[in-house]
């Protein structure tokens, strides 16, 4: 099939436009390459994809620009859409609110504008396990409430699930909502923590955690994320004909629409997830324990089962192996010319807490 695939310069889009381009898709890549983090890491991720499949189209516009998504919509006419590019940062939101208005709010606007136009077979957009807030029973399942967002992140994401339900049912758009899980793994954001903590423990640098490291967290590696995504793009969600509007199910509908977790249903807390990444970097950090931020969850932890019955597939690789692979790449990609990735810093004989 034809697949618009948005964010394509970015962690989780880089990927999925690799697997897509080897499952014999024909991929069209859109992303605007800003600098929320050094686009130089973008690049090199495009890069990396075409070295792998070779070349393919990559639009550089931005998801605000009304005319331009128009005009992409028109000419190219993608049979499914897999929508990943979004202003992403939960504390980021704290500083510059107006940028997920326009991305998040705006942006996911023109593509359902689009894919109302000219209609597709399948949009899968991202969402966000940010969107269960304030609730803390765990594990999160689809049919919880998500009525209490704790920050601006996810409250833009909570709007695209209702964005995406409305057209769904005004124009009967097929429309999946994927909550992800904290994917890490090669290639990752410089701004999670599986990066910020490995290159702060690499160059002797103190980490922040906060809530003193007893958050835990669903941590969901890379290729599970893009094996449920791939498994799900030729199952487009029809209307389900016993939804009951007088006892509604929160995750399906009368319309073609339906909402899924992906997440590796292995919570883990903080400080364990830093050990097992003090082991494969065969280093100790440097910690600093801090109190609990705005708009921090305390613990996230999935429920998988709709993913598991619609494909029979449920993430699969531990986040020790997952943390191998995702820092045998760090070593690699920023070892600045080192053979080993050795920091030019003192590193700490044992772990320290300050």
């Amino acid at each position: 099939m034809k697949v618009l695939v948005t964010g394509a310069a970015g962690f989780i889009g880089a990927h999925t436009c690799l697997r897509l381009l080897r499952d014999g898709h024909e991929v069209l890549g859109l992303d605007n390459f800003n600098d929320y983090y050094d686009p130089s890491l973008k690049h090199a991720r495009v890069h990396w994809v075409r070295q792998n499949v070779g070349d393919f189209p990559l639009h550089c516009l931005d998801l605000a620009d009304r005319d331009a998504m128009a005009r992409l919509f028109a000419e190219e006419r993608p049979e499914v859409v897999v929508h990943l590019a979004a202003q992403a940062g939960v504390r980021y939101s704290l500083q510059n609110p107006q940028a997920y208005v326009d991305s998040n709010l705006a942006g996911f606007l023109n593509i359902l504008e689009g894919c109302r136009r000219h209609p597709v077979q399948h949009l899968l957009y991202a969402s966000s396990s940010s969107v269960y807030g304030a609730n803390q029973r765990t594990p999160y399942r689809v049919q919880d409430a998500v009525d209490h967002p704790l920050s601006l992140y996810a409250a833009t994401k909570k709007a695209n699930e209702a964005m995406a339900h409305s057209y769904s049912h005004l124009f009967g758009i097929p429309c999946s909502g994927l909550r992800f899980f904290t994917v890490y793994g090669p290639w990752g954001r410089p701004d999670m923590s599986p990066m910020q903590f490995a290159r702060a423990i690499s160059e002797g640098r103190p980490i922040q955690l906060f809530n003193h490291g007893r958050h835990q967290r669903d941590f969901t590696y890379i290729d599970d994320i893009v094996e449920s995504l791939a498994r799900l793009l030729p199952y487009p969600p029809r209307a389900d004909a016993q939804w009951d509007a007088f006892s509604p199910d929160a995750a399906s509908s009368a319309a073609p629409w339906r909402l899924f977790n992906i997440g590796g249903q292995r919570p883990v807390e903080l400080l364990d997830y830093l050990a097992l990444l003090e082991k494969h970097l065969g280093r100790d950090a440097v910690i600093e324990l801090l109190p609990l931020q705005p708009g921090d969850v305390l613990a996230t932890c999935a429920d998988a089962s709709a993913l598991a019955r619609v494909t029979g597939f449920t993430p699969t690789i531990s986040l020790d192996e997952g943390l191998g692979r995702f820092v045998a790449w760090f070593k690699h990609y920023y070892s600045h010319g080192a053979t080993d990735g050795e920091p030019a810093g003192e590193q700490p004989k044992q772990r320290r807490v300050i």
